[in-house]
Parts: C-alpha cells; sequence; structure tokens
C-alpha cells in the first residue's frame, strides 16, 4: 500500500463515535451498480464474462497452474480496495475483481487469502502465486519481488471534520500520527520524525497498526491528529464515517501500485502483464475501477518493473 496498500465492514464498524452502519459499506455513490447481479453494498463487479485466454494462460508455469488455482496474498483492512463482505470472511474490492478477472484469464479459480500486509511479499512465490494489495512500487521492495504495474494512487493525510487540532503537515513534529504498519506512509512519517529529533523538536508520537480500520479509528476517536493513508483508502474512510473525518490538502505522492511476483519468476510476470492488458484493452479493467468508483487511479499499460512511476 503505498502505501500499502480497510477491513471487513465487520472491521470497519470502527466505532459508536464514526455513526457507522454495516450496510454503509461498499461502493461509493459512483459506482456501477448495473454491474452486479446483487444488491448488496459489498458487492463486486461481475467478471464471469471475462474467459479463459489459452496464449496468455500457456504463459504461466507449472508451479502456478497445478492446482487449478491462482492464490493471491492480500491485507483486507484496505477497503475499497481489498477488505471483507458483511459476513466478514468474503474478500471484496477493486483488487479482488481485478484479481478474480486475471484468474479467469488464466482459466484458474481465484484464491483471495487474507494477510497482514507486511508479510505478504516475503511469502510471494511459496505461500503465495502472487501478492495484490495496493503495493507501492519502491526500490526497497523491487529488491524482494518483481512488480506488474496496474493503478495510481497518492497519499492523503486525514483530521477530523474542522481540523480540531490545528494540524499543519509542513510542521509534524509534537503531532500524534496514525499509519498503517508497513506501508511507505509509515515509512515517511518515521522519516519526519529522525528529522525531528535532529532539529532538537518534539517528537512525533507513531501510532502504527497492522489495520487500517484501527488507523482510522484513532483519528475519528481523538487518540490521534492525523492520519495518512493511500488515497482511495483514504477517500473511502471519509465518505464511511458520516463527517467525521476529512481531507487535509491535497493528494501528494501520486504514483503507481502493482502486482507483487517471486523475483525472478519471468514467466509469471510476463503472463500477468499479457493478461492485465488485456483486461485494460478490452475495458474490463475500466468497469471494475468504476464500479468501486476510483477510475481516476486507472493507468492504460501494465509493465514489469516500470521505471516511470508517476
Amino acid at each position: 500500500m503505498a502505501l500499502k496498500n480497510m477491513k471487513a465492514c465487520a472491521a470497519i464498524a470502527l466505532s459508536a463515535a464514526m455513526v457507522m452502519s454495516m450496510a454503509a459499506c461498499g461502493t461509493s455513490d459512483t459506482a456501477d451498480s448495473s454491474a452486479s447481479g446483487s444488491s448488496s453494498s459489498t458487492a463486486g463487479f461481475d467478471v464471469s464474462g471475462v474467459k479463459k485466454d489459452a496464449d496468455i494462460a500457456k504463459m504461466l508455469p507449472d508451479s502456478v497452474t497445478k492446482d487449478g488455482k491462482l492464490s493471491v496474498g492480500m491485507d483486507t483492512s484496505y477497503a475499497p480496495a481489498e477488505f471483507l463482505a458483511e459476513d466478514g470472511k468474503t474478500p471484496v474490492g477493486f483488487d479482488v475483481d481485478i484479481a478474480k478477472a486475471l484468474a479467469n484469464v488464466f482459466g484458474l479459480e481465484a484464491d483471495p487469502e487474507t494477510s497482514n500486509f507486511d508479510s505478504i511479499i516475503p511469502s510471494v512465490g511459496s505461500k503465495y502465486d502472487i501478492g495484490i494489495s495496493s503495493f507501492t512500487i519502491t526500490p526497497e521492495r523491487m529488491e524482494a519481488v518483481d512488480f506488474v504495474s496496474m493503478f495510481k494512487a497518492g497519499s492523503t493525510w486525514v483530521v477530523k471534520k474542522g481540523n480540531p487540532n490545528k494540524v499543519d503537515t509542513s510542521s509534524l513534529c509534537g503531532l500524534k500520527i496514525a499509519v498503517q504498519t508497513g506501508t511507505t506512509q509509515e515509512d515517511e512519517v518515521n522519516e519526519a520524525q529522525e528529522q525531528c529529533k535532529a532539529d532538537g523538536k518534539q517528537d512525533i508520537q507513531i501510532l502504527s497498526n497492522k489495520l487500517q480500520t484501527d488507523v482510522t479509528t484513532n483519528v475519528a476517536t481523538g487518540k490521534a491528529d492525523v492520519f495518512y493513508a493511500d488515497s482511495p483508502v483514504a477517500g473511502y474512510a471519509i465518505s464511511q464515517t458520516d463527517g467525521t473525518l476529512e481531507a487535509l490538502g491535497e493528494d501528494v505522492g501520486v504514483t503507481k501500485e502493482a502486482v507483487a511476483i517471486k523475483k525472478g519468476d519471468s514467466d509469471t510476470a510476463k503472463a500477468v502483464q499479457a493478461a492485465l492488458q488485456k483486461l485494460m484493452d478490452d475495458g474490463t479493467y475500466a468497469k471494475i475501477l468504476k464500479h468501486w468508483g476510483v477510475e481516476s487511479g486507472a493507468i492504460d499499460k501494465a509493465e514489469i518493473n516500470p521505471t516511470d512511476l508517476s
């Protein structure tokens, strides 16, 4: 997740203070509800029309295809990208729909598996065939895995409505800042903390949580002054808190997110690239993003380990 990469609707019932209902979880008001046959607010885009492409499917190595499944590691606490439906166990979100569409192109059964964000990349190629969890492409991560670009997002600062604590993101020292563990946002806040120390200023109090829902709750309940997360995640959190939260300033650092693939597994990387490009070219990808109201993050070219990340 950029910054990495909101969780089950069950988890998103953050607290009474957030005035949220379980039924409120799901697509945005701009989502294409006609794309799904279900009236559920967390119904994904129907990808059953995506058929196997034999030429692309044969690009995958036996290590991926032998069990007939495409196992996908994801942190299902990151709505609207990947989170859990009202039943508390079914993964939903635009990343989930893209994973299902990819599996259909390969002629495999999609098997999205919930994991903590920071444990996914180390498990790609062993426990999971691929990882899809709002992974921002960074040089550090590219040392561990290969990537195929699939989306773009920035980072957003979020505060309580009206910014009662007068947060100024140009001066972070002394603030209580909530972030999700293992995200690039956490890295950025840690760097800011080091600068505060170097300048002899008051420390930043960093509240790091495994789940984005807990990060959001920290601000909604006043435990933290501000949280920092991927722009789609922040926007969804704001929309689900009944006016409790608001964005602070403009999105920053817009960059590409990607599918994570075992380092050196060029066959899988090329197959994923081809399948993603097919979904982009035939319009399926755009329809999925529109369904979840995140079409502004669309890209038009799937690339392996791209050098241009903007």
